[in-house]
């Protein structure tokens, strides 16, 4: 029997890291010194992800995957020239990836680190190159930072709730800065002036510019380096954010210059980061290898004609970011856990409550995934209690909200609003470069569909809402779409396939759409990105964003897609239409990476030749973080009542 594509490049991988290091043999295991320690100091964890040596062969098995799905990532040309406001995120992807691919590196780490770093500050949380690898550690201090008004004069701040938040990571975390006498506690609430040596608005800017990613607009990045609540794992959970739980263990302290609370002096603090481990269990670094970075059996993608198992699971599309800090979650403190009696409908993302006075109901819809039909039931009890007990007004909160499945959006979307509406999503289309022809002509030469593959024509709609037929070619002939000097084929114009729903959705809006508001902190994300987009440029929603640096524009949304696939999806794609050995399908991956990307464009309807990604829309409403609001949902909401209703 012949061995399976992932235990082959297992084997091979791991013959090629042993023959390197024939050549140098280090006096000591670095990988070994911190094994099976929950968190270890940086700079240790940061000599074992550098132990594995540069590696030519892996360079070029992972750069002609990365160029290959970047032929098939919509808005490479829009790159070129990122339009305004998103200009920062101008990038030549070409000829990124040709440098890279050049480029000799001195360890393995660093060379998957520059194409992390680079397909990052693309800004486009859809298409990331994430080395599964050496992201298994994420550097956390015990120090958080917001920005907050007090007395009509926003600053940085320690998060006050610090002696709260902190001891939730366990005692594995603080007993570290117990033994060394480092004293965290005291620097809760503490106004930070400078990070770095710089100021601590500008070391936000600088953060948001080059580790954040995920999001274009420059504004809604810097929302991401603070601290926020969030719904992590069906509960509430509070973020350490960018700038105090960065990706990659490669600090062992943050330098600050602050005033302690009921102080006047300012003074300098080192504070220590502590590396959380977030990877497959080791003993060594052969073993670390093996569990972390060699190709496994979900690296790479399968022939669903071959794979009976997995043939009558339904395929529902996805636009999500995947965000890392989940991996060491923690929940929000007690204290800031909204203690209103919870309305129906609360037990998946989704968490509802009515306010004092029996006016205003809320939805916090922390994200579009988990249950696919749990979520339209949630949203039906929910909206039956409020109806029921009176409520006429609806407060939706999308903080973090990370994006889903698309239907769900646009189910959210169509109960709102009625299904008078009709179509309750927008215009989408495809790249149709030659692979992706070659792959779409051949489902239908296979007679492949829907359950099988997303580039069969049965997932699709004309605009007209007729399901194209099984054996359709959108992509013959493309459509030129002409940016920045380049054509691009395209797919013809076409819409998802959501209903019918699991659910019954009403002919009507169950509230006025003029008293239903979205409030959020931006970072909203893919279908997030969607359903609010949805929610403003068809009935003008209120939309309130809290946060931000101080008179810094900021959009209400963060990047907004159409359908992602990750790079096992797109391989499934390629390996079920037989085309695995065209010339043009990239090989499978021989290490455990992903590299995703956004494959389908969402048309505004303000603009219908502007993907809703790069319509710059501001919010109505801007306002603030507070010590009262930013760990605290329940103040938000009741201040957002105040504000937004009349």
């Amino acid at each position: 029997m012949s061995p399976s594509p992932a235990r082959f490049a297992l084997t091979f991988v791991a013959g090629l890291i042993a023959t390197s290091n024939v050549l140098a043999v280090p006096s000591a295991d670095p990988c070994a010194k911190i094994s099976g320690q929950p968190f270890v100091v940086p700079s240790d964890a940061l000599a074992c992800l550098k132990s594995f040596p540069f590696n030519r062969t892996l360079q070029d098995n992972v750069m002609t995957v990365v160029s290959g799905v970047f032929d098939f990532f919509t808005f490479e040309d829009w790159y070129f020239t990122s339009p305004p406001p998103f200009q920062e995120s101008t990038s030549n992807i070409p000829a990124q990836l040709t440098k890279i691919k050049r480029t000799t590196y001195k360890t393995d780490y660093d060379f998957n680190r520059d194409l992390y770093d680079f397909t990052t500050q693309l800004n486009d949380g859809h298409t990331r190159y994430f080395p599964n690898c050496y992201t298994t550690f994420q550097n956390l201090l015990p120090a958080p930072v917001v920005t907050l008004e007090e007395n009509g004069v926003q600053n940085v701040f320690i998060v006050p709730d610090l002696v709260e938040f902190i001891p939730l990571l366990g005692t594995a975390f603080t007993s570290f800065f117990d033994k060394i006498g480092f004293n965290w506690q005291r620097l809760a609430g503490a106004k930070v002036l400078e990070i770095e040596g710089v100021d601590a608005y500008a070391y936000a800017d600088k953060i948001a510019s080059t580790a954040s990613g995920n999001y274009l607009d420059h504004g809604v990045r810097v929302n991401s380096v603070f601290s926020s609540y969030r719904i992590s794992a069906n509960d509430f959970s509070q973020r350490f954010g960018d700038i105090a739980g960065p990706a990659f263990p490669d600090k062992d302290t943050l330098t600050m210059k602050i005033i302690a609370v009921n102080s006047t002096k300012a003074e300098t603090v080192k504070i220590p980061f502590l590396a959380n481990y977030l990877g497959s269990p080791f003993t060594d670094k052969a073993s670390f290898w093996d569990a972390n970075c060699a190709a496994n059996e979900e690296t790479n993608g399968v022939d669903l004609r071959s794979s009976a198992s997995l043939r009558g699971q339904v395929k529902r599309a996805k636009a999500e970011i995947v965000d890392k800090d989940p991996g060491s979650a923690v929940g929000l403190p007690g204290p800031f856990i909204p203690n209103l009696p919870p309305a129906s409908g609360n037990s998946g993302v989704i968490k509802s409550f009515i306010l004092p006075g029996n006016k205003t109901g809320v939805m916090f819809v922390g994200s579009f995934g988990g249950d696919f039909n749990l979520f339209q039931t949630d949203t039906v009890a929910s909206i039956q209690k409020f109806k029921q007990s009176g409520v006429t007004r609806l407060i939706i909160d999308l903080t973090n909200n990370g994006g889903g499945f698309v239907c769900l959006g646009q189910f959210l979307h169509q109960y709102l609003a009625g299904a008078k509406i009709g179509y309750p999503g927008f215009q989408t289309t495809s790249r149709a470069n030659p692979l992706a022809q070659k792959i779409l002509a051949s489902d239908i030469a296979l007679g492949n569909n829907d359950f099988i593959t997303f580039y069969s024509s049965d997932n699709w709609a004309f605009l007209n809402d007729t399901q194209m037929p099984l054996g359709f070619n959108y992509n013959d002939p493309s459509v030129s779409f002409k940016i920045n000097g380049r054509n691009d084929p395209e797919s013809i114009r076409f819409h998802d396939i959501c209903t019918p729903f699991s659910v019954p959705v009403p002919d009507d809006p169950p509230f006025d759409l003029s008293n239903v508001v979205i409030v959020g902190n931006a970072d909203c994300a893919s279908t997030c990105a969607m359903f609010s987009t949805l929610m403003f440029e068809r009935h003008q929603t209120k939309i309130a964003i809290f946060g931000g640096k101080p008179g810094l524009p900021m959009e209400y949304k963060g990047m907004a897609g159409n359908q992602v696939l990750e790079w096992s999806d797109l391989d499934t794609e390629i390996k079920t239409a037989g085309v695995k050995d065209d010339p043009l399908a990239p090989p499978d991956l021989l290490v455990n990476s992903n590299m995703r990307h956004n494959w389908r464009i969402a048309w505004s309807f303000l603009n219908e030749n502007n993907p809703i990604a790069y319509q710059s829309e501001r919010p109505q409403f801007r306002f603030p973080y507070t010590k009262d609001t930013y760990n605290n949902p329940q103040n938000l909401w009741l201040f957002a009542e105040s504000k937004l209703f009349p």
